[in-house]
């Protein structure tokens, strides 16, 4: 159940990032953040109820709090970077970054992993980095050294953000993703209001925002639940796998063509899921 509900979870996530990077490129990442995060409530008061009873603590809705932080940062600098370089770069960086601390946080947190899993963990960052590799030729896109930057640290603030949700107790439900959206949307609104950003989007990019925030949100909702059942080095490699869907997207919607070295990588994610399961 921790691998389908991880590999969800990164399924949703990717859908969530291509939508969002269409909308980045339409408004300033900080509205873009901004609007997601509050689309992303009607999910999450949707999913409560159905979670049942749970006994959240004070100390839950502040883990959560601190992980919103920390992932609201994270969110407006990873469209920050989509909206200024190739997806196909800033997916795979951001991706991996996020995985990494997640994966030592585990190991240093006591979790051990057998053989197969660990073999898993390297030939999923290995299909990651297969899924989203650029084309050849001249007319190769290029990522600055500032996008790049940009989605490694995106991607170690996400990481945060994950192990710091990780860290909530077992019987507190959803309650600390609440925490997280009361203080990631609190943040970006102060940050929004200092800079006196405008918050008009082109009428293209409204759908695209708000089904990015509900994508968002239920990809929150299944890492919780998998991280919950499962150990926080796998989960978090198995989440990492979801530029994956980026580029099915990509190809389905955009017309991209799918290249043979992103079918190999999606080979590997496959190993990578069952060697990971096993």
């Amino acid at each position: 159940m921790t691998v389908v509900l991880a590999l969800g979870a990164a399924m949703v996530f990717g859908s969530a990032d291509f939508l969002g990077g269409i909308a980045a490129r339409r408004t300033t990442p900080l509205v873009v953040a901004l609007g997601s995060q509050l689309c992303g409530l009607s999910v999450l008061a949707l999913a409560l109820p159905l979670m049942g009873s749970a006994t959240h603590t004070p100390g839950d809705l502040l883990l959560g709090a601190v992980a919103g932080v920390f992932g609201a940062a994270g969110l407006v600098l990873v469209y920050r970077a989509l909206a200024r370089g190739p997806m196909s770069v800033v997916a795979p960086t951001t991706a991996l970054s996020a995985a990494v601390v997640p994966v030592v946080a585990g190991l240093l947190l006591g979790e051990r992993l057998g053989w197969q899993a660990i073999v898993g963990i390297g030939v999923a960052f290995g299909a990651v980095a297969l899924l989203t590799r650029e084309h050849g030729g001249g007319h190769r896109p290029r990522a600055s050294t500032s996008a790049v930057g940009t989605s490694l640290f995106a991607g170690a603030l996400l990481g945060v953000f994950f192990v710091f949700l990780h860290a909530t107790s077992a019987h507190a439900g959803l309650w600390p993703l609440v925490g997280a959206r009361v203080a990631s949307i609190s943040l970006l609104a102060a940050i929004v209001g200092g800079q006196r950003v405008s918050l008009s989007v082109p009428r293209r990019g409204l759908a695209a925002l708000a089904l990015s925030g509900a994508l968002d949100m239920l990809a929150n909702v299944l890492y919780l639940l998998a991280v919950r059942r499962g150990m926080l080095a796998v989960v978090a490699a198995l989440t990492a796998l979801y530029p994956a869907s980026t580029v099915i997207l990509a190809q389905t919607v955009l017309s991209e063509r799918m290249r043979r070295v992103q079918l190999v990588g999606l080979a590997l994610a496959g190993v990578a899921a069952a060697l990971i399961a096993t």
